[in-house]
């Protein structure tokens, strides 16, 4: 199998992204105006090495292990010949939001330090896992799948690979081949890649190559030094707005912007122009899906010139709450607090 490689395949005008190393952060702004999926233009990319260029006519997914009785390989026509289903899903990096622990609380953490703009929603085509699952027939005794990537080895670490119990992996995970009604693009797992609903962006392995099926829980760096114990994502709200957007004063605005949870729907979300003082309920427009994100509006006719910070707080059908601080993680992991997004009120 030939393949290439480039850091980022995508243009990266600095319009839509942030640039963080070999990953690009998705300008909030940039959402504005675009429907209810990311465009894959501007789709935000986490790599942990590099873009790889695979070639789909030599690429084929391997799957094997004790957890299954029939070990095959399949090609690229032969899965796009398959029973399809068709999905839109977030897809979230866990250090969403990192950087807030350090400017908004003060209690900085290493990493990528990512604004919001680590998350995007497409709508993602593939076939089910749990189809290629029982075309190899799984064990009963089936206990882990390990799913690995085919970029380069990061670090000493090997390639990216991180476990998924047998439950989910034969409830909605799918196997994706498109992604907005197109082939996936390089830098998103062409040609093929898992999407793990509801979970951490980790989970959802580009450039997919090879299945492990066991029959014990497995371990990878994936899920001991990086990544330990975490699983679903947590409630997040961003405002469709640039850091520091000016608004001219004595008009009215209609303010856009989107919250997420992977514990289930958005079922309400408040605005608050004050700093927590009061807080007024956003309308709700567009989609209402639980792996996705709920689209929302507010209207505002600010009075005076000068700073202003706004806030969005979202509750999912849990009863998760977005809290005003979040408890420190070492890793910088599930940040889920309020955000104090700040703008301007200029004279227009």
């Amino acid at each position: 199998m030939k393949q290439a490689l480039a850091t980022i395949v995508k243009p990266l005008p600095d319009h839509l992204f942030r640039v963080h190393g070999v990953n690009a952060e998705m300008r909030w702004e940039a959402m504005s105006g675009q429907g209810y999926h990311t465009p894959n233009d501007r789709f935000f990319v986490r790599n942990h090495t590099s873009t790889p260029l695979i070639d789909a006519t030599t690429w084929r997914l391997r799957l094997h292990g004790a957890g299954i009785r029939r070990p095959r390989e399949f090609s690229y026509d032969e899965l796009r010949a398959m029973p399809s289903r068709t999905f839109d899903v977030a897809i979230e990096c866990a250090g969403n939001g990192r950087r807030f622990y350090g400017t908004q609380q003060r209690d900085p953490v290493p990493g990528t330090q990512w604004g919001l703009g680590a998350i995007g929603v497409a709508r993602w085509r593939g076939v089910p896992l749990r189809y290629l699952l029982r075309q190899v027939d799984v064990r009963p005794t089936a206990v882990d799948v390990l799913p690995s990537g085919l970029d380069a080895p990061f670090e000493g670490y090997g390639h990216v690979r991180r476990p998924l119990p047998i439950d989910k992996a034969m409830d909605d995970v799918l196997v994706a081949y498109e992604m907005n009604g197109e082939p996936l693009p390089p830098d998103h797992g062409f040609p093929v890649r898992l999407v793990v609903p509801g979970w951490v962006g980790i989970a959802s392995i580009k450039w997919l190559g090879d299945i492990e099926v066991s029959t014990t829980e497995l371990f990878t760096p994936w899920n001991t030094v990086f990544y330990p114990d975490i699983t679903t994502q947590s409630v997040k709200s961003a405002f469709e707005l640039a850091w520091n957007a000016r608004l001219p004063v004595g008009r009215f605005h209609i303010l856009h912007g989107r919250s997420w949870s992977g514990r289930g729907r958005i079922v309400r979300v408040e605005v608050s122009f004050d700093g927590g003082v009061s807080w007024r309920e956003a309308e709700h427009h567009g989609q209402h899906l639980v792996s996705a994100w709920l689209p929302w509006h507010v209207g505002w006719a600010p009075r005076r010139t000068g700073a202003h910070v706004l806030m969005a707080r979202a509750t999912d059908e849990t009863g998760a709450r977005q809290p005003l601080t979040t408890p420190r993680h070492p890793y910088g992991y599930l940040f889920d607090a309020v955000v104090r997004h700040p703008i301007d009120v200029v004279n227009g």
